[in-house]
């Protein structure tokens, strides 16, 4: 460990709730169509979670981030009420519409800010699979990087990291301060106090955005665009029902039949005629088509 206090910053991210809004009514439970509900990224909390732990045996010092909309402040107050000493949300009109290279020169231009020993946050997201911005930005401030993390042990100036590896198979890597650590969705998160969830919501959240960090949206490569595509959707067609299909067809075409929505394909006819006749039989076709001209 250090000879000085361990500071760490957690990134914390949202996902979408897999579980479908749910709403009771008269008649029962039914599910809404008005889109799904926002959460923590479960792997996040967990980084969180070992941040936290490491906070209360060595005396650590935890920052959140949080890069996105307003409605995040309640995840940094979670944060707050489960133990987080600082929160930071960055968010500037300019960087919407960029891209993960865009997003990792953000989060690249926070770190070298800030300047954490740790960098911690999920090795993936719930709803999308991997996220290649903290690799990026990693990569951007010359910090080691490690992946699919399960538990770490500071030591002098380095720390020893259990890995998950294929088969089930652990690995123990060794890297050196700072760095940055994605872990696993392992460690189950502190429930806070009620006491604590109230505390939280007097924290102060430090709002930054691109003047903060010195930089323009040009030089992070974003669009500007007004609306992010997280952000707004197309109407879902409304379901229809299809026709079961003959359960006597052979199963290559039960599976044809549900792909095209259960609407059977028109049945296809065989001719067995000679040069003369099949030439004649496409000739009065194309004349049927408007093809060719009545008397040709």
């Amino acid at each position: 460990m250090p000879d000085n206090k361990l500071t760490i910053l957690v990134l914390l991210r949202e996902t979408s709730d897999p579980r479908p809004p749910a709403r009771v009514t008269a008649r029962g439970a039914s599910i809404s169509d008005r889109g799904l509900r926002r959460i923590p990224n479960p792997a996040d909390l967990a980084a969180l979670e070992e941040a936290l732990c490491l906070k209360d045996s060595l005396g650590a010092t935890v920052t959140v981030l949080a890069i996105g909309p307003d409605r995040l402040d309640d995840t940094l107050r979670l944060a707050f009420s489960m133990g987080a000493d600082r929160a930071v949300r960055f968010r500037d009109h300019g960087i919407e519409g960029g891209d993960a290279v865009a997003d990792a020169r953000i989060l690249a231009r926070i770190v070298t800010i800030l300047a954490p020993d740790l960098l911690c946050t999920g090795n993936r997201l719930a709803d999308r699979g991997d996220d290649p911005v903290p690799a990026l930005a990693a990569a951007a401030t010359a910090m080691s990087c490690i992946t699919a993390t399960v538990a770490l042990v500071p030591k002098n100036e380095r720390v020893e990291v259990e890995r998950a590896s294929d088969r089930g198979a652990r690995q123990i890597v060794t890297a050196p301060l700072p760095c940055a650590i994605l872990f696993e969705e392992v460690r189950t998160p502190r429930y806070p106090s009620v006491d604590a969830v109230t505390a939280a919501l007097s924290g102060q959240i430090e709002k930054w955005d691109l003047t903060h960090l010195g930089l323009s949206w040009r030089e992070i490569g974003a669009t500007g665009a007004f609306l992010a595509a997280a952000d707004f959707g197309v109407p879902r067609p409304d379901p229809t029902r299809v026709v079961t299909p003959d359960p006597s067809l052979p199963a290559f075409e039960r599976i044809l039949s549900l792909l095209s929505g259960g609407i059977k394909a028109r049945a296809g006819k065989q001719y067995q005629l000679s040069v003369d006749g099949t030439v004649n039989g496409l000739m009065q076709v194309f004349r049927e088509e408007g093809l060719l001209a009545e008397g040709s």
